[in-house]
């Protein structure tokens, strides 16, 4: 009961926000009520099932909302699952899932060839997707992890950076950089990019090439075109794995240009071996202000649209 309500009573105060309902302590128990009958019935079930694993798992909001989706979805006896480790970081740190949406997105990389993981920022579209090709590389599932990016220009141009190509490009190659780095550590990193194990390179740099017994990553796949999403699709050699991610809703491609990731997820939709994955901003996981920013923009859009 401690573990379930938390600190100051602040686990009920969001549970209370987040059904609509009244929940209180009484008898040794927890009393729920409210006038809607269908999230009285979800607040309890959440609440069983948080009682049940707050033995073994700390309860937070995170962690509530994930018990959440997993009721509705009817999908409580899988909750240990959905929250297993699925890889370390270079100093141990355990990577889970932390909501239902990440969860799905984990296990159709893990069952299908060709992903999409389509959302927001801050929902763990590529931090996920290099955990677990870090994760199959150590295990030798694969012998290397190819990650790519487009390098469009986000109102800024390439040829007003300093240095040569290599130079311009690195800031869009940054960040899978740092997913790498703190998966592998900066020695281990530098060692397995020598050996040519590990490769970030720029989307225009796939062409013409195989690539086989490869965990390979697309990173702001929004920004290439359909033509480079045919390239890049088809650079898949045997033994290999694609992961694709981007923000659909952060195109900086000129306005005449299609993204060749909202092409590609409905072209390919249905074929076996290619699941789309589509998170939402309740799947972000960065500070919390970042999932309220997210939401703002996304009411503005839906305004606009309407």
């Amino acid at each position: 009961m401690i573990a379930l309500f938390g600190n100051l009573d602040a686990n009920v105060a969001y549970m209370r926000k987040l059904f609509g309902v009244g929940i209180a302590a009484a008898n040794g128990g927890v009393k729920v009520w409210g006038e809607d009958a269908a999230a009285v019935e979800k607040a309890a079930k959440t609440i069983e099932l948080l009682l049940e694993k707050s033995k073994t798992h700390a309860v937070d909001k995170a962690y509530i909302d994930l018990a959440a989706a997993c009721v509705e979805h009817g999908s409580e006896h899988k909750i240990d699952e959905l929250t297993r480790i699925i890889a370390y970081t270079s100093v141990g740190k355990p990577v889970r899932a932390k909501t239902y949406g990440q969860a799905r997105y984990v296990r159709a990389i893990e069952r299908n060839t060709v992903v999409f993981g389509i959302g927001p920022a801050g929902t763990g579209k590529t931090y996920l997707a290099v955990a677990l090709a870090c994760n199959a590389l150590r295990d030798r599932q694969v012998s290397r992890i190819v990650l790519a990016r487009p390098a469009v220009e986000a109102g800024e141009k390439l040829g007003f950076l300093p240095g040569d190509l290599e130079a311009k490009v690195d800031p869009y190659l940054k960040p899978l950089n740092d997913a790498l780095l703190e998966m592998m550590g900066a020695d281990s990193f530098a060692k397995a990019q020598e050996r040519g194990v590990v490769e970030v390179a720029p989307l225009a740099y796939m062409r013409g090439r195989t690539l086989s017994d490869s965990f390979i990553i697309l990173d702001e796949a929004q920004n290439a075109t359909r033509e480079q999403m045919k390239m890049f699709l088809t650079r898949m050699g045997e033994g290999s794995k694609i992961v694709v991610t981007g923000d659909a809703t952060q195109v900086d491609l000129p306005s005449d240009k299609q993204s060749g990731l909202v092409h590609a997820s409905k072209l390919l939709a249905g074929i076996d071996g290619i699941e789309t994955v589509t998170l939402k901003s309740s799947d972000v996981v960065r500070h919390p202000l970042v999932q309220a920013i997210v939401e703002a923009y996304d009411a503005e859009a839906k305004g606009k649209e309407s």
